[in-house]
């Protein structure tokens, strides 16, 4: 939950009293300012004396006067200690720059790989967490009783569908009972109530019952299997209108003891836009681009995330669009990098699937208004050959500018080892592991 920042009233209701306390008068107010400039007069002097009393270190003076490629050799000023170049001896200092210089070629062999690829096109590999966002949230933990504490001979499996709700969504929570072998316990279910949680002021909902089964009916998939389902559907009972999250308190009883779980869900009750169903592809720029259609509601920024497989059904791609999207119907672009295509060489043709959305809102709870999800497999591609893309680095003005940056700082560090040790111009400057495995596979 976030805290709202204090009002720039609150800071200054309070006004900071006059230093005198009030006009003064008389022989009273003529000791006060006495007084006053008697402990003016004392502090002078104090930190007039303060200056002599601390006198500058010779490391500090090395440290302001030593030339900027050379200053990180200088340490911390302290007392009689004499600079970090006149206790080390000269292989030290030697192999000191050679750190230097190998860790800003690191950092800038790190930087130019990581960033070669656009933000909105990256290997799935980075993202093992966006693989499947359709897939059953399962959690697995010792019984927490109703009172307090745990029972850890009773292990509790539970399921939830999704987390975020779109509009008309539903969601199946599943509830299981083993011992800490794996072998089922019976579990029966108490009760289960949804309840919305809402601010201190905020107008309450109703609660309402979530019935869980095992049946194989209402979200339960297989009957007598031990497993309880339920399902909540917002839209359809007293959570219609509610914008936020909602609790579900799972009471249950294994054992002769009673136990509780809690699923949470986020709900979206609005629709900021709605798919057209319509999907176009394109080599624009010499990428492939996925265009989706969409009919925009409520104006503002919009995320969109996007799964991309190859052929054979291998994740590849996470493609996202994070743009302003005016009201009316907008064309929405889920590019794949050309030079990521080029490097991993997927299986063609491809897929994209699994596509969420939704319309960020800044400074409010919950910070987003869901699209309705498109799951499963959207679009697929044609088969492209792979020198339709193009294979150059991505590139931006921030890119530049960093690369720029740290390529001063390799400079510098360069400049340094070699001021110090001329004789290293004749053999091969030191290189960072990043900078030599790049090199091995070009």
């Amino acid at each position: 939950m976030r805290r709202k920042p204090a009002s720039s009233r609150s800071r200054h209701q309070q006004q900071p009293p006059s230093v005198g306390g009030g006009q003064a008068s008389g022989a009273g107010g003529f000791l006060r300012y006495k007084f006053i400039a008697i402990i003016v007069l004392v502090l002078a002097v104090i930190v007039a004396a303060g200056w002599n009393w601390f006198p500058e270190t010779p490391a500090a003076q090395v440290a302001a006067t030593a030339p900027k490629s050379e200053r990180f050799l200088a340490m911390p000023a302290v007392a009689g200690a004499a600079p970090v170049t006149e206790t080390l001896s000269r292989e030290a200092q030697r192999q000191l720059l050679v750190a230097q210089l190998e860790q800003a070629d690191q950092t800038l062999c790190n930087y130019v790989e990581s960033t070669r690829y656009p933000h909105h096109s990256r290997p799935m590999s980075e993202h093992p967490d966006q693989v499947y966002p359709n897939q059953p949230v399962a959690e697995s933990h010792p019984m927490r009783k109703k009172g307090g504490g745990t029972d850890k001979e009773i292990q509790i499996q539970t399921t939830q569908s999704r987390v975020y709700l779109a509009a008309g969504e539903s969601v199946i929570f599943t509830i299981r009972a083993t011992d800490p072998s794996g072998k089922p316990l019976i579990l029966s279910v108490d009760k289960a109530i949804a309840r919305g949680l809402v601010y201190a002021g905020a107008r309450e909902t109703s609660p309402v019952p979530v019935p869980l089964s095992d049946t194989g009916r209402e979200g339960d998939a297989i009957a007598g299997d031990g497993v309880y389902s339920g399902m909540l559907a917002p839209a359809q009972t007293g959570f219609a209108g509610f914008n936020g999250t909602i609790r579900t308190e799972l009471n249950y009883v294994v054992n002769g003891q009673t136990g509780v779980v809690f699923f949470d869900v986020i709900y979206s009750p609005e629709t900021p836009a709605i798919w057209t169903g319509h999907i176009r592809e394109s080599t624009e720029g010499g990428s492939l681009r996925f265009i989706l259609k969409a009919n925009v509601n409520t104006p503002g920024r919009y995320i969109v995330n996007g799964r991309v497989d190859d052929a054979k059904g291998k994740p590849f791609a996470l493609v996202t669009f994070n743009d302003l999207l005016p009201q009316g119907s907008n064309d929405i672009p889920l590019t794949v990098a050309g030079n990521l295509l080029r490097d991993q060489q997927p299986a063609m043709p491809l897929t994209l699937r699994d596509v969420d959305a939704y319309l960020l809102k800044e400074n409010t709870d919950p910070d987003r208004a869901l699209m309705p999800r498109l799951q499963g497999s959207a679009y697929i591609s044609k088969t492209y050959p792979l020198k339709t893309f193009s294979d150059a680095e991505w590139n931006s003005e921030e890119r530049s500018r960093y690369i720029t940056e740290f390529s001063k700082d390799v400079a510098q560090a360069k400049s340094a080892l070699l001021k110090f040790d001329p004789e290293m111009e004749r053999q091969a400057l030191p290189q960072s592991e990043c900078s030599r495995n790049k090199k091995a596979k070009s």
